[in-house]
């Protein structure tokens, strides 16, 4: 899509929210992980959607697959960098680039249980690299700091949030 069509698009909607709040709630698509072989998982979600996943040999997987915690960084990336985009062409801005890299840094000994650290990681940091030929960088940088705080995987690892576990037993 051409940022005149997201812009329209997003207008749009935005409209058809703006008149109707009750539509703007809705329940996410689901993803079930399903156990393939030993730490190597199938995840699959609607419309035949699917990902594989997989741990690292030192954590007793076969590495043959991005692991769960490379996807969140994944999906971290990729949600700020389409927000970003979004964001730019609501304000009319062409981008001629855009990347989003993620780093983390973790201590692995929270995941195995062999201290009392996070599992997850200790510091998580972005990278945002932008162009948009006439536009100055000043604008560029104000309109990644817009878009950062409408980026629903980085809202929901900074924002605590109620979280439940419901497990059924079988065989």
């Amino acid at each position: 899509m051409t940022a005149e069509e997201i812009r329209t698009t997003i207008e749009r909607t935005i409209g058809v929210l703006s008149e109707h709040p009750e539509k703007a709630r809705s329940a996410d698509k689901p993803a079930k992980a399903v156990l393939d072989d030993g730490l190597r998982f199938r995840v699959e979600g609607p419309d035949g959607w699917s990902l594989v996943t997989d741990m690292p040999s030192p954590m007793g997987g076969g590495a043959t697959a991005p692991t769960p915690g490379w996807l969140m960084r994944a999906s971290l990336a990729s949600c700020l960098a389409s927000v970003v985009a979004q964001r730019a062409a609501q304000e009319g801005i062409e981008l001629d680039m855009l990347e989003v890299s993620t780093e983390s840094e973790t201590d692995s000994r929270g995941l195995l249980g062999a201290a009392d650290v996070p599992a997850g990681p200790q510091s998580l940091s972005l990278h945002v690299r932008i162009g948009a030929r006439g536009v100055d960088a000043e604008r560029l940088r104000a309109l990644v700091k817009s878009a950062e705080p409408r980026s629903v995987v980085g809202d929901a690892l900074t924002r605590a949030m109620p979280f439940d576990t419901d497990v059924d037993v079988v065989g």
